[in-house]
């Protein structure tokens, strides 16, 4: 018999990884390229700082100087304090004495009725007030006992009570200038303060503001002189003071010296058509602080 042969090889072939082959010299790195900033240089190393011995009598001196300010800006201003609280008359030193004015009560002028122009308005060319003339008489001042004899009926004063503020001898003429001017009111009132001066005011209203002032001219030509003053000077210092008040005239007046049992001063003051006269008299003695604020505040009630 012969024998066949075999595809099958003697021994069994295993399977090996195939190795790659390897470069017999490694890659060349890559250059170095330069760095872009050249590098800073090293900072130098602090200097020792040498400790400063602190003297305590320094440091305790220092100490008491800041309390101390702090004390005294406190002290300083709990004073200021004080002194803004108090009023100027209770400081010993600043005390203000009073100059003599008297003490008023709040001054308003009364209501105008609906649509009726103020007394010196542009298209108010009569000058005249429309507001009640028993309100524009000057109040009393505070301690005043008001004259019950100027108070009038309904506030309004009969003529014949006006006049008795002049002399006998002119009243004549004053009642027939007064029928002969159109007077239509007179409104007054008076008071005496405790210190004995006596104020009287009167509002004499007119029909134009023309005839009040023919009026007061007829006053001055016919020497129609007030009760108490005979003999009188005109005073220019206060006429001046007075025009300050819009569309106003002050004719001021006082008596003679030697003087008689009392000293009289009085005023007229011209507003539109209302006229005015103002008759302060007191002992002789008294300032004329009293007589320029009642004057002056008539007038701004008026103007």
């Amino acid at each position: 018999m012969t024998s066949q042969p075999t595809d099958q090889p003697t021994e069994q072939a295993t399977e090996q990884p195939t190795e790659l082959a390897r470069p017999a010299e490694p890659f060349p790195a890559p250059p170095a390229h330069p760095p872009l900033f050249p590098p800073a240089p090293p900072l130098p190393a602090p200097e020792p700082v040498p400790a400063v011995k602190k003297d305590r009598r320094v440091l305790r001196a220092a100490l008491r100087w800041t309390a101390a300010v702090v004390v005294f800006a406190a002290v300083g201003a709990g004073v200021a304090y004080g002194v803004t609280e108090q009023r100027r008359s209770d400081l010993p030193g600043l005390a203000t004495e009073s100059d003599g004015r008297w003490e008023y009560p709040e001054i308003v002028r009364p209501p105008l009725p609906k649509d009726a122009p103020a007394a010196f308005a542009e298209d108010n060319l009569r000058e005249e007030h429309f507001a009640d003339l028993r309100e524009l008489v000057l109040p009393a001042p505070d301690g005043a006992e008001e004259d019950k004899a100027l108070a009038g009926k309904d506030g309004w004063l009969p003529t014949a009570t006006y006049l008795k503020a002049y002399d006998k001898d002119a009243r004549g003429d004053l009642a027939q200038a007064l029928k002969d001017g159109g007077l239509r009111h007179v409104a007054a009132r008076g008071w005496t303060m405790p210190d004995g001066t006596r104020t009287s005011i009167y509002l004499l209203r007119f029909n134009t503001s023309a005839f009040a002032r023919e009026y007061r001219d007829q006053v001055n030509t016919s020497l129609a002189t007030v009760v108490g003053a005979p003999k009188f000077d005109e005073d220019f210092s206060l006429q001046g003071n007075a025009d300050a008040v819009p569309d106003t005239h002050l004719f001021v007046y006082g008596e003679q010296k030697p003087y008689g049992r009392e000293r009289v001063r009085y005023a007229y003051v011209e507003a539109g058509d209302v006229l005015a006269l103002v008759v302060q008299s007191d002992d002789g003695h008294g300032s004329a602080v009293p007589f320029r604020q009642t004057l002056a505040l008539q007038n701004q009630l008026l103007g």
